[in-house]
């Protein structure tokens, strides 16, 4: 295909998607990033692939990074890009693209996005369920339902972390003028500074995980596999789920008892910014839903308790599983939450937050595998979890 075929494609292409109703996945109104496509100023729907765009420069530069289309400009390499020519000239499109920060690093293969859109129908048909008759408190069953899971919630997560003990040390970078944004730097002994007492932090998270999980009845009623299965692709969620209760969004650090984490020491353990910023914008979003511990409790058995994770055998059961407790999260709401827009608004934020959760989970499986290419340091448990699970 020549070259202006492919311009012709994209063009097409970019028609069907422009009528499509894709609502992106930004964040709300009030996170103080103005609503507009860096790239052609367009009104903008969410950032994607690390940039706010709109739904067109979004799907342009999907197709362009995957096609690797080689475009030239018949110009001198400087066309101004707007909404209305954006059309005009693919390689500067391209080009500002790239130079707002799209990262073609964080475009999913076919099957990854097929999965994604099936995950948000899903999770589109639970949030359109017609509501439960008007009450004043859950029914008894409901009641012990939560009770039981948000005590599971409880025994299981050391709020306080009292009990994380006999870590590795903290080793902080000691040169003060090291760009957080700059890509993580091995120390001249070959190890990142942070990587054995994060691994540290991050195995005694995952054990706690585990011990939830132990402890719901639908869990042990699954077998072997599946059970194995399921923590394995959702354990990493579940923490992020736990670590929000802990975050600090004035300072973008998490309060973990006596020890306060920020950024830099996730980019002293070797990840980068392309697995932190959405990390960011994930706990960000989560702290403003201002969540109940019940409601914290019942969105990880839901992300515990995904049918489509790698390896799961019994996937109808699961489904119906974590349908069963996405009701109740939307009944715990409707009866515990005084009525307002934004209590109204609420459920359907959290089956966002789920599925942007995803995502985190993704670009953290490929970055914790490249930082092992660097510097092999993993617990044994970490090695189980996260070694051969590379989906």
């Amino acid at each position: 295909m020549s070259e202006v075929q492919e311009a012709v494609v994209l063009e097409e292409e970019e028609e069907e998607e422009d009528a499509s109703n894709s609502c992106g996945t930004g964040e709300d109104e009030d996170d103080g990033e103005p609503k507009i496509c860096r790239a052609c100023g367009d009104r903008a729907t969410g950032y994607h692939f690390n940039a706010m765009t709109c739904e067109g420069c979004k799907g342009f530069f999907r197709r362009a990074m995957k096609r690797k289309l080689q475009l030239s400009c018949p110009f001198q390499n400087s066309c101004v890009i707007n909404k209305s020519n954006r059309r005009h000239c693919q390689a500067c499109r391209l080009k500002k693209c790239l130079d707002i920060g799209m990262r073609k690093e964080l475009i999913m293969s076919d099957e990854a996005v097929e999965q994604r859109r099936a995950l948000i129908k899903r999770k589109q048909r639970l949030a359109e369920s017609p509501p439960e008759p008007p009450g004043t408190s859950l029914t008894p069953e409901q009641q012990h339902f939560v009770t039981e899971l948000a005590g599971a919630h409880t025994k299981t997560f050391d709020f306080n972390f009292t009990s994380f003990k006999n870590f590795r040390p903290i080793k902080r970078s000691s040169d003060p003028t090291q760009d957080p944004d700059d890509e993580p730097q091995a120390t001249s002994s070959g190890a990142f500074l942070m990587l054995p007492h994060i691994s540290d932090l991050i195995t005694y998270m995952i054990k706690g995980v585990i011990s939830f999980a132990k402890m719901l009845p639908y869990f042990k009623s699954l077998n072997i596999e599946d059970q194995i299965a399921l923590l394995k692709g959702s354990v990493v969620e579940v923490c992020v789920i736990r670590f929000n209760t802990m975050f600090v969004p004035e300072t973008n650090s998490w309060e973990c008892g006596p020890i306060t984490y920020n950024t830099e020491d996730m980019t002293m353990a070797g990840f980068r910014q392309l697995f932190l910023e959405p990390l960011l914008r994930m706990h960000r979003m989560m702290r403003k839903l201002n969540l109940h511990n019940e409601e914290y409790a019942l969105m990880a058995a839901m992300a515990l308790f995904a049918s489509d994770r790698p390896g799961v055998q019994d996937c109808k059961k699961i489904q119906n599983l974590q349908e069963h407790i996405a009701l109740m999260l939307k009944r715990y709401i409707e009866c515990q939450r005084p009525l307002s827009p934004q209590n109204r608004l609420l459920y359907p934020k959290i089956m966002e937050c789920l599925t942007e959760l995803r995502t985190v989970n993704d670009i953290h499986s490929k970055q914790l595998l490249e930082i092992w290419d660097i510097q092999p340091d993993a617990t044994p448990l970490l090695r189980e979890v996260f070694g051969s699970h590379n989906d």
